[in-house]
């Protein structure tokens, strides 16, 4: 019989393994995860504007200037007019923001291989199935703890 305290320590260390990933990728990139996670949303939706920013990554404006901010400083993006809504600006990936992204994004796909590329469908399946709901179940507790029911 599998013990579900094993199981969880096997969960939390692969949360200490994906955080060391990323601390290694922030490092040699120069990027923090909120910078990294910013590049992410703007290489799924292209450019886009910083509430619709601050939305996707589920932060406040404010933070999301200060994000902008030092992507800019970075060269990583600039802030350019947004062609509908003179009170609003677009936030683009220069060229080396688009080649950050590319290389997260081929970054993503090799790991997903390196992990899963074996894998025989039906067991990533059950896999998929498990992690889904686990994931659903570990935020709804935490929604519950944060509105403190």
């Amino acid at each position: 019989m599998t013990d579900m305290t094993d199981v969880l320590d096997r969960v939390l260390m692969l949360a200490q393994l994906v955080q060391a990933d990323l601390t290694r990728f922030e490092r040699e990139q120069g990027l923090t995860t909120s910078r990294v996670h910013l590049l992410w949303v703007l290489g799924a939706t292209g450019a886009s504007t910083q509430q619709a920013l601050a939305t996707a990554l589920d932060v406040t404006p404010r933070n999301v200037t200060g994000l902008v901010d030092g992507l800019v400083a970075s060269g990583h993006v600039t802030r350019e007019p947004h062609p509908g809504d003179r009170r609003a600006t677009l936030v683009t990936p220069t060229a080396l923001g688009a080649s950050t992204i590319a290389g997260l994004a081929r970054s993503h796909a090799e790991l997903a291989d390196q992990l899963f590329g074996d894998v025989p469908a039906a067991r990533l399946a059950a896999f998929d199935g498990v992690l889904t709901a686990t994931v659903e179940r570990f935020a709804a507790l935490m929604e519950a703890e944060r509105s403190g029911r």
